[in-house]
């Protein structure tokens, strides 16, 4: 029962991601683009590519809803426990590279401010990443 939520938590921020970087891919682009830097022809080339990121949400969603739809198929820990920490890994390595900005936002600097939307993703990604985690080890040890 954790694992199939867990997977319906995973489907859900994946398909708000799907959501925010095809159908908001202007917004998306509005959070890491301070306002003077949005005439450049390079916020253009951002907001576009957020589509190229919402392909990635998209499949994943897609992931979490079939294998939530087919679990039993899924049903030996091995198998669960390499779909937690795959999962893990796709939450934690959106987190990881988005800390550095947040340790330099303390400092005045960075080249996005992780406030807001933002922040919201950073501690979103970084729980889901800890949940997903320790789904694996209550598998591996429960």
């Amino acid at each position: 029962m954790l694992f199939k939520l867990l997977l319906v938590a995973n489907a859900v921020w994946f398909a708000m991601g799907f959501h925010l970087f095809v159908f908001r891919n202007t917004v998306f682009a509005k959070i890491l683009v301070p306002k003077a830097y949005r005439d450049s022809p390079a916020f253009d080339v951002l907001v576009e590519s957020g589509k190229f990121l919402g392909g990635f949400n998209f499949a994943l969603c897609a992931f979490n809803l079939v294998l939530l739809a087919f679990a039993d198929a899924f049903n030996g820990d091995s198998q669960r426990i390499i779909l937690c920490l795959f999962f893990a890994l796709a939450h934690g390595s959106q987190f990881y590279f988005n800390f550095p900005i947040w340790r330099q936002n303390r400092m005045q600097q960075g080249v996005w401010q992780v406030q807001g939307l933002m922040r919201f993703i950073f501690v979103t990604d970084f729980v889901l990443m800890l949940a997903n985690t320790l789904m694996a080890a209550l598998i591996a040890w429960g």
